[in-house]
């Protein structure tokens, strides 16, 4: 991949990891059960975390928003979730998480000035981001108050750009005639994870075998279940159009901020690759497609 689509993917690659530290950081799991959620998994917390920005949702809207869960799942931590912490509490208790947990991995840099350029300009590319669908991740990301402190004002860009991404390779899959479960599926089908990642997200055998059989239907799988050559090309197609909705705030941002953003990542991105935070495989794909 060349041009602008590898430009934009690059600054994906960067800016997941610095969003989700969130979703496995020590820090997070105390304040999670600080608040009164169950961390003896780490779902309750998860849901919790992604959602509040949405307000008090219910398991429909969560569904919808995040789209690769089993409604089935969901049902299990929403809106049962809200009983144990409203939403404006579970946003205030997720800054907290993240500030602990970018001290621990950054230490005092979190008060430098790199930190502060890097977030400066995350910011300007967030902000462009548009306005996007009402009610889904990303506008409801962008609507949240920008957070005072630097490291915090760079977690909150890196969320808001990746749900905005989120949105936009939902928007990709339902061009692409692809159902939740299906597209877990077509994913792991071109190698993005092995199957058994994909089962985090709380589908049925009976379910994955039966999206399975669909995308037989359709020539996009063969019978071994590895995409067909009409199944990565479906599935190149979707990424590509993912990237061009993600591309706004990097045209934004424009050439040299976008450089000068990467090499600012650089570090802290190593930081916590090497951290050991994060799981070496991942239901993104990150680093293979």
């Amino acid at each position: 991949m060349t041009g602008e689509p590898a430009r934009v993917r690059q600054m994906w690659h960067l800016l997941e990891p610095l969003h989700a530290v969130l979703y496995y950081a020590p820090a997070a799991f105390e304040e999670a059960a600080a608040l009164g959620y169950d961390t003896t998994e780490r779902w309750a917390s998860y849901f919790a975390w992604r959602a509040a920005p949405l307000g008090a949702a219910d398991a429909r809207e969560v569904v919808r928003t995040f789209h690769s869960f089993a409604p089935a799942m969901v049902g299990g931590y929403v809106p049962g979730g809200w009983a144990t912490a409203a939403p404006d509490v579970v946003l205030a208790a997720r800054l907290r998480a993240v500030d602990r947990a970018y001290r621990a991995l950054f230490g005092d840099r979190v008060e430098g000035a790199e930190f502060a350029e890097a977030a400066a300009l995350a910011r300007r590319a967030a902000e462009a981001a548009g306005p996007g669908v009402p009610g889904s991740l990303g506008p409801a990301n962008s609507a949240l108050p920008w957070p005072d402190a630097p490291h915090l004002a760079l977690w909150h860009a890196a969320t808001v750009l990746r749900e905005h991404r989120g949105d936009g390779h939902i928007a990709a899959l339902a061009e692409a005639g692809l159902d939740p479960v299906e597209a877990l599926v077509s994913f792991a089908a071109v190698g993005a994870a092995a199957p058994e990642v994909f089962a985090s997200r709380g589908w049925s055998a009976a379910e994955w075998g039966a999206a399975r059989q669909r995308l037989r239907g359709r020539g996009l799988l063969a019978a071994d279940g590895t995409a067909t050559d009409a199944g990565r090309e479906l599935r190149a197609k979707v990424e590509l159009r993912t990237d061009e909705e993600a591309a706004a705030p990097w045209r934004a941002l424009g050439e040299p901020g976008r450089e000068r953003l990467a090499q600012l990542l650089g570090e802290p991105w190593l930081e916590v690759i090497g951290s050991g935070l994060l799981p070496s495989e991942n239901t993104l794909g990150i680093g293979k497609v």
